[in-house]
């Protein structure tokens, strides 16, 4: 527990709430700060201003302060302008992750000292311990809504400062807390997806700001199969929106993507969930972060996600002189995806991560296997 005035992400969702509830009846000085970072412009799902209206609120239930901040410029500089550079580059970025980083707990932060808090927290699922002088991000008791992947690039300045007072609860527990503190937000549906996208088509979104154009669909053998709409609205793995109906010649079974070449325009399809070509052993990453600050060793074992939700994988790391990591897994991994994240725990305790840069999955074109690799 930090002391002085607390300030609460307030978001207008239960979770938010919820922090805000128990950190008031720990007795603390709490305030909250509803921050928009989207300037919308009428056709998203974003529902800001509904969030607001929900958190101002909690706020009026609770008794305590509120205050609002627009971010949308900060979140388009930090944030918004790197996804979409990603995607012209044909890989997959995940902006929730930099926003943790560059908005929530920097200029959100920034924020909350200059309204006179000492420190800040949010309705994330995950927690924050001390061990051995360093603080620790820890994952969340509820395995299901943990999110310590998107946190893992907080480091020892923000989490001293900060806490997550919902992490040691299970959802159902927190939607309990908020309808027997009679908040409006306890049946709140969660908010899913990313904001700026809200509940419109993601592919007429990504489309105002990345070129699209018809580009032919390949099997790994190189026979056209048919025509997409644009490489940059595919990803690794993928199997909806191909519309790749019965082929001549090959089994009724679902396609998925195996590559995408960008400068070429052509997208690689294969048959079969586990497809050879989806599968890697090794990948190199782009610089990598450290919540306490240095790798643990500079060649450890650990366990890796390279995806939100999935199951931890053993892996052993390389920690690179010049920053960068090489990862080798006990057993191949499905559809690794430049541009994601790689995040690794030691435990309960998340390590750090980085940005995936590259695999040694089959690459299509073959010839273009990254020999950087290790």
């Amino acid at each position: 527990m930090h002391a002085g005035k607390v300030m609460v992400g307030i978001s207008g969702g239960v979770d938010s709430s919820v922090a805000a509830l128990l950190l008031q009846r720990d007795g603390r000085e709490v305030e909250g700060l509803f921050m928009r970072n989207w300037d919308e412009d009428g056709s998203t799902g974003c529902r800001s201003d509904d969030d607001r209206r929900d958190a101002v609120a909690v706020c009026g239930t609770l008794g305590i302060a509120f205050h609002a901040a627009n971010f949308a410029r900060a979140y388009w500089d930090e944030v918004f302008a790197h996804f979409i550079a990603e995607y012209r580059a044909g890989r997959t970025p995940n902006p929730d992750v930099l926003c943790n980083r560059e908005i929530k707990f920097k200029t959100f932060l920034d924020e909350a000292r200059v309204l006179g808090a000492d420190g800040i927290a949010t309705g994330h699922y995950a927690r924050i311990d001390r061990q051995h002088g360093r603080w620790r991000l820890l994952r969340a008791v509820d395995a299901d809504k943990d999110q310590s992947y998107f946190l893992h690039l907080l480091g020892q300045d923000a989490l001293a400062v900060s806490e997550f007072p919902i992490g040691h609860l299970r959802k159902p527990q927190v939607r309990a807390l908020a309808r027997e503190a009679g908040l409006s937000t306890h049946a709140r549906k969660d908010s899913t997806g990313i904001c700026f996208i809200g509940e419109r088509d993601f592919r007429e979104f990504l489309s105002r700001y990345v070129p699209m154009q018809q580009g032919e669909i390949r099997d790994p053998q190189n026979r056209v199969l048919g025509t997409h709409g644009g490489v940059y609205f595919h990803t690794l793995g993928q199997r909806e929106g191909l519309r790749l109906g019965g082929v001549r010649g090959r089994p009724q079974a679902p396609w998925f993507v195996v590559g995408k070449d960008v400068a070429t325009n052509i997208l690689y399809v294969d048959q079969g969930h586990d497809s050879p070509w989806l599968q890697s052993s090794t990948l190199r990453s782009e610089l990598a972060h450290w919540v306490a600050g240095a790798p643990p060793a500079a060649d450890f074992e650990c366990t890796a996600k390279t995806r939100y939700r999935q199951t931890d994988a053993a892996c052993r790391v390389q920690a690179r002189d010049d920053g960068t990591l090489a990862v080798v897994f006990s057993a191949p991994q499905r559809a690794v995806t430049p541009g994601q994240s790689l995040v690794l725990y030691d435990g309960e305790a998340c390590l750090g991560g980085a940005v995936i840069a590259a695999t040694d999955a089959p690459a299509l074109p073959i010839d273009s296997r990254d020999p950087a690799l290790p």
